[in-house]
């Protein structure tokens, strides 16, 4: 059972598995994937239910276009049928949508579909979906370098708290809790700045067997840790 009152305010989730879970089952690579997206709404729905503020979604990472042309074609075609069967009623149900990375890699129908749910959901109120696309979390770092030094930063002015605006996610809470699934116990160059105290999750579970229980038991775990952000002691409300 989850407690009240202690839901992460941010989740952010590495969602793996999808090909290997197709093929231990003798499928096609992408039918995992398609999968997968079947699950990542339940997961959606489910972070809506219980309060989760900013949900975040490690979708496509840099390192994914060095898949075989053919699955990254179809992991194009898949995201933009995702985008235009759910952006709509998500965002008419409040969801504002963000999303961080090199999204200029990404084609022009999926860059157009991301601006027009940006733009569409900016004025939302409820939770705030974060799609993480071409993304890598040391390109995002040196590209926030290069900003500061392109604005022409003073070196013994730059703060953290500056730093962090030059950021994908400026504006956007750190993630309490990053889950990953299928098993993998590190987290693939996703957030590696943001992540400084976020709690780590890991699962066995395959990401296209990763129910809505799977979720909770997630945030459950999260519910039973104690949180000290580097001091002696943080008390956890049972």
């Amino acid at each position: 059972m989850l407690l009240s009152g202690r839901i992460p305010e941010h989740v952010a989730i590495i969602m793996d598995g999808n090909g290997r879970w197709a093929e231990m089952r003798g499928l096609p690579r992408i039918e995992g994937h398609k999968r997968g997206a079947e699950r990542t709404r339940e997961v959606i729905e489910a972070a809506m239910e219980v309060g989760v503020g900013t949900l975040t979604l490690y979708a496509f990472s840099l390192e994914n276009w060095q898949r075989p042309d053919d699955e990254v074609s179809m992991l194009m075609k898949l995201l933009e049928f995702y985008l235009r069967k759910e952006f709509d009623e998500l965002i008419g149900r409040g969801v504002i949508f963000k999303s961080i990375g090199e999204t200029w890699r990404l084609p022009a129908t999926i860059r157009g579909l991301l601006k027009e749910a940006g733009e569409k959901s900016s004025g939302n109120k409820g939770m705030q979906l974060v799609l993480a696309l071409s993304y890598g979390g040391r390109n995002e770092i040196i590209r926030a370098v290069r900003k500061a030094i392109a604005l022409g930063a003073d070196p013994e002015s730059i703060s953290e708290q500056y730093f962090s605006s030059l950021l994908d996610t400026a504006g956007i809470p750190s993630p309490d809790l990053i889950v990953r699934s299928s098993g993998e116990k590190r987290i693939s160059n996703f957030l590696l700045w943001q992540a400084a105290y976020s709690e780590l999750y890991f699962t066995d579970a395959l990401w296209p067997d990763f129910t809505r229980e799977e979720f909770f038991l997630a945030l459950h775990d999260y519910q039973m840790r104690e949180r000290r952000f580097g001091t002696v002691h943080a008390r956890v409300e049972r």
